[in-house]
């Protein structure tokens, strides 16, 4: 693990948990696996803070626990992930993946549920009912069923799985905090449990909820957490009890991973072939592993029956369009076989390494201009290739080349091999050859993309601070307004609370809404590099260990 990555997985904690839980999880991911007694000592830190910022990070997926390393009877270890802390910059991606698919309901249902970590069945639908409820026109209300089945739909496409149970390892696990709440956590000193290690993964349970969401008012939020414990402590049965549902961060970067696929296909050709790709993945979804470096095998005549019936594609045409996407150069689909009418598959590490390197070429056109991405390409098309084989075949002048060449080189896009023909290595009998490795190349523009959203994130915090006095101001007359509009107000009354805010005040806050808004649009937009760049390298090292 980089500074980089502890760096921004402090800043998300800070930002989502506090300062406490940053502190914490920040020395987990410094120091590895510890007990709870030396967290306590070098965070300095009491005992109490410590046991409730572990049983955040475990409600949330961010820590696990096992069985000390040193045998039966010593102490439970704690040990931080890095990778789950930052799949929470990927929140509001999850979220509106879901809104697309599922409607609001499934908008509300993953926020719950990454909000949370962890909850039941019932108490998901229940929780999301009342927040529809409350959005509706008077006198409507959502049904518990309707939320129910957007419910089973996610888990029917893998998007919700079942928190594995927890395992028992002898008295160990009694020194942890509080393991009733913490379903989704290991306690074994082996392999830790995982959601698809067993069977009743996707099993949805028969949940007995009749009813409909309820509209509470302003007044009643205030109760809800005095109402908590005895919901606790008096709860209803539902069927589902013990029975905790987490969000399936890998079938969405499945999805994300088909969505830029199909994006770049588009791109590429045309909106035809994307459809074409989209019906074969589609179709592969479940029978192909995630790890798989392309999908199972399909015939012509399948991919003609499957897809969708308002492109009317004859089957000569769908013909033409499968060799057309086989003998392009980004070789995203092959052919396998002639059987059936030819047997295609999607080469999804072929498609990933060629966005991958799309990604690398992009960024050195921005920073370094269009003559250096020349050079670049080139490098990547060619392997190796001697500095004036550079400047002729980039048709760039020797002192340009010379000098692009050298910037490359100085920030490691561009590496130098030397070949001497003598044991001596003498310069004037060695061969000097440019290239470029993608995969050490793409490692670190992820660094920098890890750098790049800590920075957005500690700007937008600053930000932040620097107007938090207007910022409350403004939230007050909100709320103020909000609730003389409920009581019916005259709107004499409500012009003159909206006039407490004055013009420049009113320019200040416009100004610093535009300024979070471009930063959170530039959070999301490296975070989309992030995910390419990741999937690219975790799909290499698989290949590796395949091949």
């Amino acid at each position: 693990m980089t500074a980089q990555e502890v760096r921004l997985c402090g800043l998300l904690l800070q930002e989502h948990f506090g300062d406490v839980v940053e502190k914490v999880g920040t020395h987990l991911l410094r120091n590895g696996a510890q007990h709870l007694r030396a967290i306590v000592q070098e965070t300095g830190t009491p005992m109490d803070l410590v046991k409730k910022s572990l049983c955040v990070l475990i409600q949330h997926g961010a820590c696990a626990f096992s069985s000390g390393r040193k045998g039966p009877g010593s102490p439970v270890e704690y040990q931080a992930s890095f990778e789950r802390i930052l799949r929470i910059l990927r929140y509001p991606r999850y979220i509106y993946t879901a809104k697309t698919l599922y409607g609001d309901t499934g908008e509300l249902i993953i926020e719950e549920l990454l909000q949370r970590g962890h909850m039941t069945m019932s108490s998901t639908v229940k929780t999301v009912a009342d927040r529809l409820t409350l959005n509706m026109e008077e006198g409507h209300s959502m049904e518990y069923s309707e939320v129910s089945n957007t419910f089973s739909k996610l888990v029917e496409t893998h998007f919700l799985q079942r928190c594995p149970p927890v395992e028992v390892a002898g008295k160990a696990v009694s020194a942890t905090p509080d393991p009733a709440t913490t379903p989704g956590a290991p306690a074994n000193n082996t392999t830790p449990s995982t959601p698809e290690s067993f069977a009743d993964c996707y099993k949805v349970p028969h949940v007995t909820l009749i009813g409909r969401g309820k509209r509470r008012n302003s007044s009643e939020d205030g109760e809800d957490q005095r109402n908590a414990k005895r919901a606790k402590e008096d709860p209803e049965t539902h069927g589902d009890e013990g029975i905790y549902w987490q969000v399936n961060f890998e079938r969405f970067h499945l999805h994300f991973r088909d969505q830029a696929i199909i994006s770049a296909v588009a791109n590429k050709l045309d909106q035809t072939s994307s459809e074409i790709v989209r019906t074969m993945l589609r179709m592969s979804e479940v029978t192909t592993p995630p790890i798989a470096t392309c999908t199972q095998a399909l015939s012509a005549n399948e991919i003609f029956r499957s897809l969708p019936p308002n492109y009317n594609i004859s089957r000569p045409i769908l013909d033409q369009y499968l060799t057309l996407l086989v003998d392009d150069p980004m070789e995203f689909v092959g052919k396998s076989g002639d059987s059936g009418g030819g047997m295609y598959v999607v080469n999804l590490h072929r498609a990933l390494a060629n966005l991958a390197r799309a990604t690398l070429e992009s960024v050195v056109q921005e920073r370094f201009g269009s003559r250096s991405a020349r050079i670049f390409r080139l490098l990547l098309r060619k392997r190796h290739l001697e500095q004036k084989q550079v400047e002729d075949f980039a048709m760039i002048p020797a002192k340009e080349a010379k000098d692009m060449l050298y910037t490359l080189l100085s920030e490691n896009l561009v590496q130098l091999q030397e070949i001497p023909k003598t044991p001596d290595h003498a310069p004037s009998r060695t061969f000097y050859l440019y290239t470029v490795n993608q995969l050490p190349t793409a490692r670190m523009l992820l660094q920098n993309c890890f750098k790049t959203v800590a920075n957005l994130i500690e700007r937008r915090l600053f930000e932040t601070k620097e107007s938090k006095r207007l910022l409350e101001k403004s939230q007050r007359i909100e709320a103020i307004l909000a609730s003389l509009q409920a009581s019916g107000a005259e709107p004499e009354q409500l012009t003159e609370v909206e006039e407490m805010i004055t013009p420049p005040e009113k320019q200040q806050l416009e100004s610093l809404r535009h300024h979070i808004n471009k930063l959170d649009s530039a959070e999301n937009q490296v975070d989309e590099t992030i995910f390419l760049l990741e999937s690219y390298i975790k799909s290499t090292a698989t290949n590796k260990v395949i091949g």
